[in-house]
């Protein structure tokens, strides 16, 4: 068992790197990759650029 939540960090990005697996979300308006994932309303999951305010869903 890891000793710190930061090894288990470390290992699951090793898998992630070796399976190819992650995804860079940038906004489709200036192309920042300053993204944050936000709750909607309705339960839904936005997006909203943290560099030039732009929303998405």
């Amino acid at each position: 068992m890891p000793a710190s939540i930061l090894e288990e960090v470390d290992g699951l990005l090793d898998v992630a790197l070796t399976r190819n697996t992650i995804t860079r979300l940038s906004c489709p308006s200036c192309g920042s990759a300053h993204v944050a994932q936000v709750l909607g309303d309705n339960g839904g999951i936005s997006y909203v650029c943290t560099a030039c305010g732009h929303s998405w869903s």
